[in-house]
């Protein structure tokens, strides 16, 4: 608990200054598979990320600045690892890398390719964010979308009525 107190700390701490409003790493709409799911202590069960929906072959960008801290293999998956200039570090996997470690990369650039292997039942891309060892929700990073209700579109529906374009997350959403 106290690990997921001071890493919210920190992340609340960083300035909006301290790093541009981030790229998403997959084009737009972002799918989410599987949310983010902090562990309780730092050795406990828990998803140190989120999974979002892509197709294999899905080209995957840096999400800011930065430079590539790690590409290559880890457990038999590809894993790429962004080292960002506010100590933040961003991972990919599974993937093939297109860059090199310690390769200069810009925010948007397409850094690798999605590959077969994620842990999910149809393919996606598990995307993390640390800080130092903490980890922390990675879709923190990117802009908050504008809520807006829609009117009814139903015949109906009585004119009044509004309606959300989109189901609300499950428990443990954002």
């Amino acid at each position: 608990m106290t690990t997921l107190l001071l890493s919210l700390l920190l992340l609340l701490s960083l300035s909006q200054s301290a790093l541009p409003a981030a790229v998403r790493p997959l084009p737009a709409p972002l799918s989410v598979v599987r949310w983010w799911e902090p562990p309780p202590t730092p050795y406990a069960a828990g998803h140190r990320g989120v999974d979002l929906a892509a197709p294999v072959g899905a080209q995957l960008r840096a999400v800011a600045a930065g430079r590539v801290h790690h590409a290559g293999q880890v457990a038999g998956r590809g894993v790429l690892s962004l080292a960002l200039p506010n100590g933040l570090r961003t991972t990919y996997e599974p993937v093939r890398p297109l860059v090199a470690e310690g390769e200069e990369v810009t925010a948007g650039q397409v850094v690798a390719v999605l590959t077969e292997g994620s842990h999910c039942p149809e393919p996606c891309l598990h995307w993390g964010l640390l800080s130092g060892e903490a980890y922390l929700n990675p879709l923190t990073l990117l802009a908050r979308p504008t809520p807006r209700l829609l009117p009814g579109t139903d015949p109906g529906t009585d004119p009044g009525t509004v309606t959300a374009p989109f189901p609300f997350p499950a428990a443990g959403g954002p």
